[in-house]
């Protein structure tokens, strides 16, 4: 990532009062399961640690071929006696270099890591107990805590974590009691709170660690399981997903609800006496694991096909069950041999599926299992891209304009398209097809656009534009009234007479008018649903085949306003800066042209190693081209200019969700009320979202940009919930890059004029490049943890790394706390190793590596614990199934876009030297079985296509892909050697034509501790792998070469 030209743009949109949109999750590189279960978005080793495992399963990942100069490390370790599973449906360029190469049917993933799991916990944890094993996850996971049952039809479900706040003295906590969990002290058998939770992080210090202490101050070593001290067996409901399936996938004969009978005691709490059972117990018979107290459907053997067993999953995933036992007796034995030196190198092709959640949740239950997370040579790899923002509580500021206002407006851009492609007015998957028979009592009966605009209003996630009147005119309106504009926001909102636009995402006052793309090909490679952006956004010519719910006649929103006509052509002006004609260039207003990695200065760091690289300018940007900070500084002196014709200095009403690592993460308990329904009072920061008052000085927004505000001074920086004292570094910094001399508001502060400046400031400002700030960030986690953690930084306290030192040499990052593994020449960086080795807590709700989520929302789709869940059915091959015959066969297949080192990572394909080796254009793979149906032979050309739309591209015909997919590597552009569609009539279209957005309401949640909103950390993911295509041999290659008949767009479907 190029961390200062990303910073020029959303500093000048900051500033300006836009919003900036996030990447990581739109791209579908962002794992929801990595803060639900850490607190914590994507903390991986760097690849050196490969070299320190002993045994690695490489799980949807090509490590040769999207890692290439890491991959040394991977296949150098086998030399050294590690052994190494390969995992993925074809026979990937990773494959080669594995003992065993495990061919899972594709989206089967949640079901083989349940298998595995079965296995782990018969043989490790219940027939033979391994010590590590128990005690690592007895101190480190939530597996010993409590869970309150509740009755269901005769039986009982598990409903949330036990608090002290339900016993009736609150277990003697005085401070957030209702954020305290509890467990069973294993020598006494008393109840007790230890430290460590959501709730000794706030309100209070010295208690939010990970040691073996009671709130009270005593020892205690915390039970695992109740079994042999419960009180009483319950029978107890879980929720089976896999007895139905679509599209080929397989389904079991098994009920929607299985009965594991679970040791539980009765505990008296403040309403009446509860049942109670551990997240162990729990866990165990979620996954078929009988302790011997029976149930229903539950495995004899590894050879009985009930839910989980290896037999069960051979069915399911295609995986044979000896290579199931095999991998997981390994890996698990490896790891009790060596201390949790186990390791899974995991890529984003396991995140692209709608319930990528199960998947990861599975791996991460396996690894957690056998105590390998925070342990060097173990843990979770997971690697999408190749950045990783090091310097990250440096650079925000800078970026996000922190140094002048706050809070900055940030938006997750997958809610953000969903919404304004109008791609929730085509939504086939209705939320009842997902919804768990063990649901709690609740509002479910909702579309996900409803689900999308009650996380919004209730302060979950953020919303662009967050009001149907514009923020400026909404203080306007309150300073004329004598209000504060906070106070008259919430009378508004209240009476519903100030609309949150997320309510009428098609009225044309809610339109998003301007939009910037820089740094992204936002039509191209990561526009999923491509043909709704063209219709809907852009109100071109398009590709849609299918129809809206109008047409259809399927179930509307029951909230959002429905209007009959979806609007063609929201934006008025799209600006894209890039240095390569791409397909979103293609399609804007405007082109800057930009620089260059080799033709600017800029900083860069990966997760693949602890090092800071500089960008360098080799040569000046050619012709007109300008670097990203050079074009946002002169927009905003040109914005400077103009702005007092129509605006000053202005009040700004800033709508913001509620964040994470902070203490309003514990707002909404799991039980939440909404105000737009009238079951609370709207409370900013509470029951709502924050309201601030910002103040934009537009004529001085060139000022501004370019010098260091006086936040900086005056409240401080931080991160990860943190905070210190910044008043030296900026002192420093207008030393080293001077100070602003012109008179005006920015006179005296220190410059950020070039590219340059812009690197100090971030590498002055970052723990993890100035040992000074590193000391004072550990010592404020200190006073959380009640525990000494600055001898981790001392060593470096006088170190400062300057840009001209990273061009000199590449220079190693500092131990900080905003990262939980450390830079030391004793161990590599692994995520994880300061919670297990420093008892730091995870940030999460039990401060544990949390397992159990409780919210009702999670428990309303079942995903409580880990399942397997099918890939959902999108519906989209029925509407176009013999759509304008040509005389050739058709074919479904499974839509596959995994990555590719020919795109992305070192290149772009649109070049000739690519072109020529790739055939020119595009190409899509598929099997011998599959082309032979249909009589395509390799180099043909074909149409892929479903109700989004068409895509045309050469055949490679392989004997290395599965049966049953078809795989488009991502990204390959639509504007080189692409001919017409037959089914379109337009040129054929873009990997992702025949793709579309769809939001899954767990990953909506917020204001709940690990579930509450971060910018790139937790909202809505742009999954695309459940989707299907038909796939046939084009009649007539026709490359479109005439001229265009009218001036009138043309669309047929």
């Amino acid at each position: 990532m190029s961390m200062i030209s990303y910073a020029a743009g959303a500093r000048y949109l900051q500033l300006l009062g836009g919003a900036c949109g996030s990447f990581y999750d739109w791209y579908c590189d962002l794992p929801p399961a990595s803060p639900q279960t850490w607190g914590e978005q994507t903390d991986v080793p760097e690849s050196a640690d490969w070299y320190n495992a002993g045994f690695i399963i490489v799980w949807g990942s090509n490590v040769p071929q999207t890692r290439t100069p890491d991959a040394h490390f991977y296949t150098e370790v086998r030399y050294k006696g590690t052994k190494s599973v390969v995992i993925s449906p074809d026979y990937s360029e990773a494959s080669k270099f594995a003992d065993l190469w495990i061919s899972v049917k594709q989206g089967t993933d949640a079901a083989l890591a349940m298998a595995m799991g079965h296995v782990v916990l018969t043989e490790f944890h219940r027939d033979r107990q391994v010590p590590y094993f128990r005690d690592y996850i007895r101190q480190y996971s939530d597996l010993p805590l409590l869970v309150r049952l509740v009755a269901k039809d005769g039986r009982y479900v598990p409903e949330r974590l036990l608090r002290a706040a339900d016993f009736a003295d609150d277990l003697g906590e005085t401070n957030n009691p209702a954020w305290k969990t509890v467990g069973i002290d294993e020598a006494s058998g008393a109840v007790v709170v230890p430290t460590g939770a959501i709730g000794f992080r706030w309100g209070e210090q010295g208690k939010w660690n990970l040691e073996e202490k009671a709130a009270d101050g005593r020892t205690v070593s915390l039970r695992l399981g109740l079994k042999g001290a419960h009180d009483d067996v319950a029978e107890v409901l879980f929720p089976y997903f896999a007895n139905q399936a679509s599209n080929g996938f397989a389904s079991t004969d098994h009920p929607d609800v299985l009965m594991r009978r679970v040791p539980v005691k009765k505990l008296a709490l403040k309403d009446g006496e509860t049942l109670v059972a551990s997240v162990y117990d729990l866990f165990l018979a979620n996954y078929g694991v009988d302790q011997g107290f029976g149930g229903e459907h539950l495995p004899k053997s590894y050879e009985d096909p009930a839910p989980y067993s290896p037999a069960w999953a051979e069915a399911v995933s295609h995986v044979p069950r000896d290579q199931i036992i095999a991998t997981a007796r390994g890996f698990a034995s490896n790891a009790e041999k060596t201390n949790g030196r186990s390791m899974v190198i995991i890529g984003a092709a396991m995140n692209h599926w709608y319930h990528m959640d199960m998947n990861y949740r599975g791996v991460m239950n396996l690894l957690i299992l056998c105590g390998c997370v925070g342990q060097s040579g173990g843990g979770w790899s997971h690697y999408v891209g190749q950045e990783k923002l090091r310097p990250q509580s440096g650079w925000a500021p800078v970026a996000f304009a922190l140094d002048w206002a706050r809070p900055p407006r940030q938006q997750n851009s997958t809610s953000f398209f969903y919404a304004h492609t109008d791609q929730w007015r085509y939504e086939t998957l209705d939320v009842k097809e997902i919804l768990s028979p063990t649901a709690p009592a609740g509002d479910w009966e909702l579309t996900f656009i409803d689900f999308n605009a009650k996380a919004e209003r209730m302060g979950w996630l953020p919303s662009t534009p967050a009001l149907k009147t514009n923020p400026l005119e909404v203080c306007r309106r309150a300073k004329i009234e004598g209000l504060d504009p906070k106070a008259y926001a919430v009378r508004e909102m209240s009476a519903k007479r100030l609309e949150m636009s997320c309510m009428d995402p098609d009225a044309e006052e809610n339109f998003p008018r301007n939009m910037f793309v820089w740094r992204s090909n936002l039509l191209g490679s990561s526009g999923k649903g491509h043909e709704y952006f063209l219709k809907h956004l852009l109100g071109t010519s398009h590709g849609v085949l299918g129809k809206d719910l109008g047409e259809t006649g399927r179930r509307k929103p029951a909230e959002v306003n429905w209007r009959a006509e979806g609007p063609r052509g929201k934006l008025d002006l799209l600006v894209t800066i890039d240095f390569r004609m791409s397909t979103t260039a293609v399609y804007s207003d405007i082109v800057l042209p930009t620089a260059t990695w080799y033709e600017k200065n800029d900083l860069n760091t990966s997760d693949m190693h602890p090092f800071i690289h500089p960008l360098t300018a080799a040569v000046d940007p050619a012709w007109e081209c300008r670097s990203d900070w050079d074009i946002f500084k002169a927009i905003a002196k040109k914005f400077s200019e103009i702005a007092p014709e129509a605006l000053g200095v202005e009040q700004d009403l800033v709508l913001s969700p509620i964040q994470h690592d902070s203490a309003a993460e514990m707002a909404q308990g799991p039980e939440p009320k909404d105000w737009w329904k009238g079951e609370c009072d709207l409370i900013p920061g509470k029951t709502g979202p924050n309201l601030v008052v910002v103040e934009r000085d537009y004529p001085n927004l060139y000022k501004r940009f370019t010098s260091l505000g006086p936040l900086m001074s005056k409240v401080g920086n931080g991160g990860k919930g943190l905070a210190w004292n910044t008043q030296h570094e900026v002192e420093a910094l207008g030393r080293l890059n001077g100070v602003v001399s012109e008179e005006g508001p920015t006179k005296g502060l220190p410059r950020i004029e070039t590219d340059i400046d812009a690197c100090e400031a971030v590498l002055m400002l970052a723990p993890e490049t100035n040992g000074a700030v590193a000391v004072k960030s550990w010592e404020a986690l200190g006073l959380q943890t009640g525990r000494e953690h600055t001898h981790l930084a001392l060593p470096k306290e006088e170190e400062k790394i300057r840009f001209r030192d990273v061009v000199a040499q590449p220079r190693k990052i500092i131990s900080s706390p905003i990262w939980s593994g450390l830079e030391s020449e004793h161990v590599c960086y692994n995520a994880g190793y300061t919670n297990v080795h420093e008892r730091i807590p995870w940030r999460t709700l039990t401060g544990r590596q949390q397992l159990y989520q409780d919210h009702s929302w999670m428990r309303a789709f079942g995903e409580q614990l880990c399942v397997y869940k099918p890939p959902v059915d999108l519906k989209t091959i029925d509407p176009v199934r013999g759509r304008k015959p040509n005389g050739e066969k058709e074919i479904m297949l499974n839509f596959i876009t995994p990555h590719q080192k020919w795109g992305i990572h070192s290149t772009y394909t649109d070049n000739l030297m690519m072109l020529t080796l790739n055939r020119g254009g595009p190409v899509v793979w598929l099997s011998e079985v599959d082309a032979q149906k249909v009589g395509i032979v390799d180099n043909d050309w074909v149409e892929a296509f479903n109700a989004n739309g068409a895509l045309t591209a050469r055949a490679v015909v392989s004997q290395r892909m599965k049966e049953g997919t078809v795989f488009m590597y991502h990204a390959q552009e639509k504007i080189v050697n692409t001919p017409g569609s037959e089914q379109t009539g337009q040129r054929g279209g873009i990997h992702n034509s025949v793709t579309r957005a769809v939001l899954k309401p767990t990953h909506m949640i917020g204001g709940y501790a690990q579930l509450s909103y971060g910018f790139n950390y937790y909202g809505t993911v742009g999954c695309n792998r459940d989707e299907f295509v038909l796939v046939r041999k084009m009649k007539v290659v026709d490359w479109l070469e005439r001229p265009r008949p009218g001036n009138a767009v043309q669309q047929e479907g």
